[in-house]
């Protein structure tokens, strides 16, 4: 199906820049609306163009805006003062969008990968009864039991983060070189200079860690109908924070699907093959939900919490039992592979 692409700009309550993207199909109404979430450090127009292209393709308007300091909007790179601002931004122009004739009729759909699963989740709490679900990708959601920091150290850092809140001084590792299998589409990215490749600034990580455990301590609040999909080789979020969310979410119709042998970055980083059995199953997920015409009716059980992929029934009893690999957290995120620095 054929598409178009748009760009544009808005401003934000703080009078900030921000960059805003939207792949259209070329048919008289699309089937529903779908708003991208971007992970820390990317950006909509480049990183997320497989995305927004293959659902337009599928007849889904697509919608994308890339945060505050992230990708073309303007900003201190990568610097979030506040994640509340983040979920605000995205809140005041995806309703935007819902609200104008041509779309007011559509059912509206969250789509978050990583951190972007964090902001999707936000929205949603934010308000309960407006979304009618969410697509959820290696979401960031919950903290590893394993390293969630000592309550000395977050005051310490807390103490910090006025001073010098903008100052890359936060460790980490290259994130690119454990999320993306493949090694060209792995270049491409590292390429793409929108995106974010050096060190997280203290506050942002401290909102990062914060935002993680006001989700893990509220995931029985989630209600809205959801697909989480998650590979279990992932080193960058882990798998266990998927189940945790499928566990405790009080949501009736909510799916999980665990991909054998990938990594984090299901939908821009696996080889081909890969990703076309991913979007499958997105567009699978969405074309049976997005002729819902209230929250209530998309609300109602749907399968008893499984779903039926190409043959393959997914459900926490099958799932749970599994081998993770080795690696630390912060914020759900586990130790990547190498030295150089990056972020997602």
């Amino acid at each position: 199906m054929a598409f178009e692409y748009q760009e544009d700009h808005i401003r934000n309550s703080r009078g900030t820049l921000l960059f805003t993207c939207r792949w259209l199909p070329l048919i008289s109404s699309p089937k529903a609306l779908v708003f991208l979430c971007h992970g820390y450090g990317m950006e909509c127009s480049g990183f997320m163009r497989e995305c927004g292209t293959r659902l337009a393709a599928a007849g889904y308007a697509v919608f994308g805006i890339d945060y505050e300091g992230h990708g073309r909007s303007k900003g201190a790179r990568c610097y979030i003062k506040k994640f509340e601002n983040i979920v605000n931004d995205c809140s005041n122009f995806f309703k935007t969008i819902c609200a104008q004739e041509e779309y007011r009729d559509k059912s509206r759909f969250l789509y978050g990968e990583s951190m972007g699963g964090a902001v999707a989740l936000l929205l949603h709490k934010k308000d309960p009864s407006f979304w009618n679900g969410a697509v959820l990708v290696a979401p960031m959601c919950k903290i590893s039991e394993k390293v969630k920091p000592h309550p000395v150290v977050v005051n310490i850092l807390t103490k910090m983060e006025e001073i010098i809140p903008k100052w890359k001084i936060v460790p980490t590792k290259d994130v690119i070189d454990s999320a993306f299998k493949d090694p060209i589409k792995r270049e491409v990215i590292r390429n793409n200079k929108l995106i974010y490749q050096d060190k997280p600034r203290l506050k942002t990580a401290l909102e990062m860690l914060r935002t993680s455990i006001s989700l893990e301590d509220g995931l029985n609040e989630v209600i809205l109908p959801f697909f989480v999909l998650h590979g279990e080789a992932d080193i960058v979020t882990d798998p266990e924070v998927s189940k945790a969310l499928y566990e405790k979410a009080s949501s009736k119709d909510k799916t999980i699907k665990l991909y054998p042998g990938m990594w984090h970055g299901l939908t821009a980083g696996e080889p081909d093959e890969n990703i076309e059995i991913v979007f499958a199953d997105i567009t699978a997920w969405l074309d049976k939900r997005c002729n819902a015409v209230t929250f209530e009716q998309i609300l109602r059980p749907s399968n008893q919490g499984f779903e039926k992929f190409d043959n393959v029934m997914v459900s926490m009893a099958a799932t749970s039992g599994r081998t993770q690999s080795n690696g630390t957290y912060l914020c759900g995120l586990k130790r990547p592979r190498t030295q150089r620095r990056s972020a997602m």
